[in-house]
């Protein structure tokens, strides 16, 4: 089966992604990944095949100063779970939300995409949450599509919230604008509109059951699997000892790589929590590291460490709410203390909150709150158990291999046959 996976130009979308490819891959499966030139390095750094379409474009992600300064500075889909929310609120959201970002990042790389669809043609599409492109792309070549999510459900979940407000209004009310969106760029690429391509004949669910939202959408599950980028375990953290709490700050790929896109003041949340009797490593850029100055002895500064690697050796992380430091630190047991501003982050640190395996705080709030919050969690064995217990949720989600079967089953494809022992397939 030829498998095309796809995602616009963040790096940390790819890297959601790899486990299923190479799942895919070695189930024999072929697969490309169609991604905009400047991902095309990292794809081939996960040893995958990359295909260059479009061009590339740079999102500027909301930052806290834009949401204290106009009306829809952020998206926080943490208001719109809500059922209470306004129907012109969850309007407004995807009215910002489209040109801004969907059609930014969509739009350059829409017709490279079906070009190459329909030149290679593919059985199956599968395209990240944002990359609607890839949905349009499948269309354009008779292919089955499919959504892998990189956390919980939130456009799901907002699309099946305004189909339901949107439902007894009159037709000139009807405001939709990603579905309008899709049909507009869809037509412009030849293809024509299905109903399927705002989230795709099929979803994969990557999130533990207690943190996914209710869609009514066709689902399967595909575990996470932790995915950096090329790593190495550094000798420090195969030789030192661990003799107190260890905390670990990251404020993700998007602050460290631009400084404006930080809503998290990184020297005094540091400082705040190297107060406490704990040794603290930090992920910083070389820049931020400059701009730190002289810090305290039992603070560590390392330019990159590939979490997984880290976060076992973990107590607990303080972290900006972004899906790879969330499901990494998930799948390791680590109580978090989630900065979120944005996205999915908000709704992301209430649900762990509510579990008792994390904290909340907005990104604004004075140092001092947040390392009240990691003594919290350090001092609270219930944290650190609810923690484990939510570890093996995660680590019972069926493998990216196993999803495979899954997946070759929905498309009515026999499994790559495994020969047994002397014999040989033909």
């Amino acid at each position: 089966m030829k498998v095309l996976l796809t995602t616009f130009g963040v790096k940390t979308h790819f890297f959601s992604m790899v486990p299923l490819a190479w799942a895919l891959r070695v189930a024999g499966h072929d697969v490309r990944v169609a991604v905009q030139p400047a991902l095309v390095p990292a794809v081939t750094n996960a040893g995958l095949t990359a295909v260059a379409v479009g061009s590339d474009v740079e999102l500027r992600f909301p930052t806290v100063e834009s949401a204290e300064h106009q009306p829809f500075g952020t998206i926080d889909f943490d208001r719109f779970y809500d059922p209470t929310v306004d129907t012109d609120d969850l309007i407004g959201m995807f009215t910002v939300l489209v040109p801004t970002y969907i059609a930014s990042a969509n739009d350059p790389m829409v017709d490279g995409l079906v070009d190459f669809a329909r030149t290679w043609r593919p059985e199956l599409v599968v395209w990240e949450p944002m990359t609607w492109a890839g949905a349009i792309a499948a269309q354009a070549c008779g292919a089955r599509h499919a959504r892998l999510l990189w956390g919980p459900d939130v456009l799901g979940r907002a699309l099946a919230t305004l189909d339901e407000r949107l439902a007894p209004l009159p037709d000139a009310h009807r405001d939709d604008p990603l579905r309008e969106w899709l049909r507009w760029t869809a037509e412009r690429a030849g293809v024509s509109y299905d109903a399927a391509l705002s989230c795709g004949h099929w979803t994969m669910e990557v999130e533990p059951p207690m943190f996914r939202l209710d869609t009514g959408l066709d689902t399967m599950t595909v575990g996470y699997v932790p995915y950096n980028g090329p790593a190495a375990v550094p000798a420090w953290i195969a030789e030192s000892r661990h003799d107190r709490p260890r905390v670990c700050i990251t404020l993700g790929v998007s602050a460290r790589e631009d400084p404006k896109q930080a809503a998290v003041d990184i020297e005094q949340t540091l400082r705040a929590v190297a107060a406490l009797d704990v040794d603290v490593v930090a992920t910083v850029s070389a820049a931020q590291r400059d701009a730190l100055g002289a810090v305290p002895r039992n603070v560590r500064l390392e330019e990159f460490v590939a979490l997984d690697v880290l976060l076992p050796v973990c107590d607990v992380v303080v972290h900006h709410g972004g899906a790879g430091t969330w499901s990494t630190a998930l799948r390791h047991g680590v109580p978090q203390v989630i900065l979120g501003h944005t996205w999915d982050a908000v709704l992301k640190a209430k649900m762990l909150e509510r579990e008792g395996a994390g904290r909340y705080l907005p990104p604004t709030g004075p140092a001092a709150q947040t390392s009240a919050a990691v003594a919290q969690l350090l001092d609270s064995p219930a944290a650190r158990e609810r923690a484990l217990e939510l570890r093996s949720a995660s680590r019972d989600q069926p493998t990216p291999a196993s999803a495979v079967r899954d997946i070759e089953r929905r498309m009515g494809v026999r499994p790559y046959p495994t020969p047994a022992r002397g014999e040989h397939v033909r």
